[in-house]
C-alpha cells in the first residue's frame, strides 16, 4: 500500500505531505495513523527547525472518510477513537519548537479545515475554500476547530461557519484573518516552501518561545503573561543563536543561526 502521509526531513525542514489524492485526502483510520506517526516523528527529531504541511491532488483535505464511518457497527465509538488519534498528532504539531507552514489548495473541509487552521503561517491558493462541514452530517467539530477558530477569527464568525455551514472563499479567509496570504493556485506550494526554508534557517529556539507565548496569551492574565515573557526572553538570550546574533549586530554582520 502506498504511503498515505509522506514525511521528508532535510536541512532542518520537515515536509509532511497528505498523499491520498484520489479520495481528496479524506481521513480514514489508516490515514490518521500515518499522519500521527509523521507528527510524532517530527516532534522527536531535534534537527527539525520548521515544518511544511501540504497535500497532493486538487484538494488539501475534504475531512473524514464518511464511507468508513457508515460501515461501522458502533460509529460513535469509532469516530471518537479517530478524533483522539488525530488530536494526538495535532498536539505534536502544537508543541514542537518550530513554526508550521501550511499550504492549502482546493478544499479544506471538516478535519482538513481544522488541520489547516492549526498552522502558524497559512498560505491559500486563490481557488481554496474552507468549510467546517460537520453540521451537514449532524456532527460537532474536531481537530481543535472550536478552540482555534474563535481565537483566529472571533466567536461570531466561528458561529456563522459552524451553524450555517458557510463555505469560505480564500479571499474571505484572508479578510477574516484565517490565512496569512492568498497566492495564485499554481504557486502555493512554491511560496510556502520558500517561507518554510527561510524559517528553517532562523532562530529556532526563539521561534519556539514565540509560538508558546502566543498560544498561552489567551488564557493568562496580563500580569502573569508579562512575567512569562520576561523569563522567556531571558532564556532566549542564553541561547547560542541570540549571543552570536548580538555579536553579529555589533559587528554589522548578518547573523547565521544554527537553531541552538
Amino acid at each position: 500500500m502506498s504511503e498515505l502521509v509522506k514525511l521528508k526531513v532535510e536541512n532542518g525542514l520537515a515536509r509532511i505531505s497528505l498523499a491520498r489524492p484520489e479520495s481528496g485526502n479524506a481521513m480514514s483510520r489508516d490515514f490518521i495513523e500515518s499522519l500521527v506517526h509523521a507528527c510524532e516523528t517530527v516532534m522527536a527529531d531535534s534537527s527539525v527547525r520548521a515544518v511544511l504541511l501540504n497535500a497532493e491532488g486538487k484538494n488539501f483535505c475534504v475531512g473524514g472518510d464518511i464511507n468508513a464511518f457508515a460501515e461501522q457497527g458502533a460509529p460513535g465509538a469509532f469516530i471518537e477513537h479517530l478524533a483522539e488519534r488525530l488530536h494526538q498528532g495535532m498536539k505534536c504539531l502544537a508543541s514542537i519548537n518550530a513554526p508550521v507552514v501550511v499550504a492549502v489548495r482546493g478544499a479544506a473541509a471538516g478535519a482538513g479545515f481544522s488541520l489547516a487552521a492549526a498552522g502558524d503561517i497559512v498560505l491559500a491558493g486563490e481557488g481554496a475554500s474552507f468549510t467546517l462541514a460537520y453540521p451537514g452530517i449532524g456532527l460537532t467539530s474536531d481537530g481543535g476547530a472550536t478552540w482555534s477558530l474563535p481565537r483566529l477569527i472571533g466567536l461570531r464568525r466561528t458561529q456563522e461557519l459552524a451553524y450555517l455551514n458557510r463555505r469560505l472563499s480564500a479571499a474571505d479567509a484572508l479578510e477574516w484573518g484565517l490565512v496569512t496570504r492568498v497566492v495564485a493556485d499554481d504557486v502555493v506550494e512554491a511560496e510556502a516552501l520558500q517561507i518554510a526554508e527561510r524559517l528553517a534557517q532562523g532562530p529556532t529556539r526563539a521561534f519556539g518561545g514565540i509560538k508558546h507565548l502566543l498560544s498561552q496569551s489567551f488564557s493568562a492574565s496580563y500580569e502573569d503573561h508579562l512575567d512569562v515573557e520576561a523569563k522567556a526572553i531571558g532564556s532566549a538570550m542564553d541561547t547560542v543563536d541570540a549571543q552570536s546574533a548580538v555579536q553579529a549586530f555589533l559587528a554589522r554582520q548578518k547573523p547565521k543561526f544554527t537553531g541552538e
